[in-house]
């Protein structure tokens, strides 16, 4: 029977992949992947189910326990034709992003939100503060984030300004080289940055849609 590690290797070189492309869509860090190959130790069972899921073959296979590594398509029961299944992806976590002051958002490779898959994102960032609340955003929510050059006036954008993070709602005037940041929430001043300032500035797209902690 073949072993977990010798069909990672095998599923790596059927799917065309690559070993940190697998840790990216798995979120298991690159030394655990590297040491699952090597047959250092076997994944949990909850890992084997998300490498299995990313090289898209079945568990049993992974295992060692079936010949093909076709995923099977589970049926509904004859009866519950209004059950559905919900489809989840990862959206990759890019630390916190201010909803008041800016503050430093780092990006972190290693965490991932599960969201569904209808939703048009490149990654996520977790509010911290109280200026969006008019917005319906508060702290610690997750921000989901499509990644744009520059949004319509109005729409609430994740900017940069010298390497810190903000969420605000956007506002650019071009022929006045003028921006204005705008909270959502009167406590809260717009920020306004005029021609030489806006270098420092640099947006990172469009917020599409919010998730409320638990």
């Amino acid at each position: 029977m073949a072993t977990v590690s010798e069909r990672i290797k095998e599923g790596l070189a059927l799917r065309n992949m690559t070993q940190a492309e697998l840790s990216a869509r798995t979120g298991i860090g690159k030394s655990s992947i590297s040491t699952y190959i090597k047959g250092g130790y076997k994944p949990k069972t909850i890992y084997i189910y998300k490498i299995a899921e990313a090289l898209d073959v079945s568990e049993g296979w992974l295992l060692g326990y079936e010949e093909s590594p076709e995923r099977k398509e589970k049926e509904i029961p004859q009866g519950l034709n209004n059950i559905f299944p919900i489809s989840l992806r990862r959206f990759p976590l890019l630390g916190e992003i201010a909803c008041g002051e800016p503050i430093y958002a780092e990006e972190d490779h290693e965490s991932y939100i599960m969201a569904s898959s209808d939703i048009g994102a490149d990654f996520c960032l977790v509010a911290k503060g109280d200026s969006m609340t008019g917005a319906r955003i508060y702290d610690g929510d997750v921000v989901f984030i499509k990644k744009q050059p520059i949004v319509e006036n109005g729409e609430i954008a994740a900017v940069i300004i010298d390497n810190e993070a903000t969420l605000k709602r956007w506002f650019y005037y071009p022929e006045k080289k003028k921006l204005i940041l705008s909270p959502a929430n009167d406590k809260y001043e717009p920020y306004i940055y005029i021609d030489e300032e806006l270098k420092d500035i640099r947006c990172l797209g469009k917020a599409v849609c919010f998730m409320s902690k638990l």
